[in-house]
């Protein structure tokens, strides 16, 4: 086994965006560059698509852009400078905002019309992560008044989570509808779908992107989504357990659980998964993470979590580019003592599961999968080469967690980007062949070219015919590198 195979997911921000931090990042080794849609304008964020690109060719390496539609997220007006503080006990007021307003400890500022008036006395209010809680108290003329049980700094523009008996907007929004457009436009690799409920969410994005467009990133972050997840999977191409707003809507000593449960199944249908939310959160401030961080980090690699996210940390932390760096060693480290034939082989015991109703193409590519990875431990193969048009034959393999490197051989730079936030995958781009005899010549080149094998190591290629009219990976070829 050589490198790191959990992948790096880093948020864009104010603290990231100058070019040289930017590929700094790149160079450290983020493989994903996430961007919030959610905070600023659009153009913003679209001005950092071009950013991100340049700096992942300064890098040398392909970096996936991930844009995450904001949903019917509810949010404040922004809290001014480093934020400010909300005391326990302290009565805060609760406006709806309008054009210009900025949010302070006694004046917190809504920014969705109408939010506010669902509320009823008794109720719950979040404000970020779930770090700060006020109970409200009453409704009057100049706004909601509410009192805080659990205080904490706020900065920026902070999200507000309500009971989800009081919100009626489903997600995707029109308004998401109409960022997405944009950000197709400017040629993303992945879109992530905030408070998703039902397989009907995401299946609504996926109909607006239509074929050969980004993948699909279903955040769960609701009980609907946890208790629907199944049915989710079957439509998105990716997950992400978001647990700040899921250690919001469910009880705190749930989420762990819940995030074991998420990558489990994920990983079993061959969708990567996304870990997120405060994983080195002290980093905002601090040069090196917690003990508990740390030890966070560590236990999502070992659940077998695809990728780990950072949030604040890269995007407005003072130490982003240390953050990565922090991130790269600890997953490094945990990769150490993961459990790759365990995991294998549980995986391999349950690899049918849910394909009773799959397309031939699907089984045929679940089956030769599984078998790739039953000949990485017999015959201790040096890698695996997936030669793949749109990635699924390495999201497949990848799934088994095997011990060796896992090759992705693909003719288009998206499936190469789409590849960052899959576990284990090192991504090629190369020509397309038109005999599986040549596409496996030229493979097993590519990768002794690259250093993955070389002279006398067995290889193995899944491929299958470049000719068909259901092209499915139906062929596993075991190669001795001359």
């Amino acid at each position: 086994m050589t490198g790191r195979r959990t992948k790096i997911v880093a948020t864009i921000g104010p603290a990231s965006d100058p070019p040289e931090v930017l590929q700094a990042l790149f160079e450290a080794g983020a493989d994903v560059a996430r961007l919030g849609l959610a905070h600023g304008p659009l153009d913003e964020s679209l001005d950092r698509i071009k950013r991100v690109r340049a700096a992942a060719i300064g890098a040398s390496r392909p970096v996936g852009i991930l844009v995450d539609l904001p949903g019917p997220k509810v949010r404040t007006a922004p809290f001014r400078g480093d934020g400010v503080v909300l005391q326990a006990g302290a009565g805060v007021r609760l406006i709806e905002a309008s054009e210009g307003d900025v949010s302070t400890a006694e004046v917190v500022a809504v920014q969705v019309a109408g939010a506010l008036e669902a509320l009823e006395p008794g109720d719950r209010v979040a404000l970020g992560d779930g770090g700060v809680v006020l109970v409200v108290k009453e409704h009057r003329d100049d706004g909601v008044l509410a009192t805080v049980l659990g205080g904490g700094v706020l900065r920026a523009r902070q999200g507000v989570t309500m009971p989800e008996a009081r919100v009626t907007q489903r997600s995707p929004t029109e308004d998401d509808l109409r960022m997405l457009e944009r950000v197709l436009e400017a040629g993303v690799d992945a879109v992530a779908v905030s408070f998703v409920q039902t397989a009907d969410d995401v299946a609504t994005i996926k109909q607006a992107i239509g074929s050969g467009g980004p993948v699909v990133v279903a955040k769960i972050e609701t009980g609907p989504a946890v208790d629907h997840l199944e049915d989710i999977l079957h439509v998105a191409d990716a997950v992400m357990v978001a647990r700040g707003d899921l250690g919001v809507r469910l009880p705190l000593e749930d989420v762990p659980h819940i995030q074991k449960q998420i990558i489990r199944r994920g990983v079993t249908h061959g969708k990567p998964v996304i870990t997120a939310t405060q994983m080195l959160e002290s980093m905002l401030t601090a040069p090196t993470p917690t003990r508990a961080e740390v030890s966070d980090v560590a236990n999502a690699v070992f659940d077998g979590t695809s990728a780990v996210m950072l949030s604040g940390e890269t995007a407005i932390g003072q130490h982003p580019v240390l953050a990565v760096e922090a991130m790269a060693r600890i997953t490094a480290r945990a990769e150490r003592d993961f459990d790759y034939e365990g995991w294998g082989t549980r995986l391999g015991q349950q690899q049918m599961a849910g394909l009773s109703t799959a397309s031939s193409m699907v089984r045929t590519t679940s089956a030769i999968t599984a078998a790739a990875w039953r000949a990485s431990v017999d015959a201790e193969l040096a890698a695996i080469i997936a030669c793949t048009n749109t990635g699924t034959t390495a999201r497949m393999i990848s799934r088994f967690r095997p011990i060796c490197p896992i090759l992705a051989i693909t003719p288009h730079w998206s499936t190469a980007r789409q590849l960052t936030m899959a576990w284990g995958i090192q991504s090629v781009v190369g020509e397309t062949h038109t005999t599986p005899d040549d596409t496996v010549w030229h493979a097993v080149n590519a990768a002794v070219r690259l250093g993955v094998v070389r002279p006398g190591d067995l290889v193995g290629v899944l491929v299958g015919s470049p000719v068909t009219t259901e092209p499915s990976t139906d062929t596993l070829r075991l190669v001795r590198v001359r």
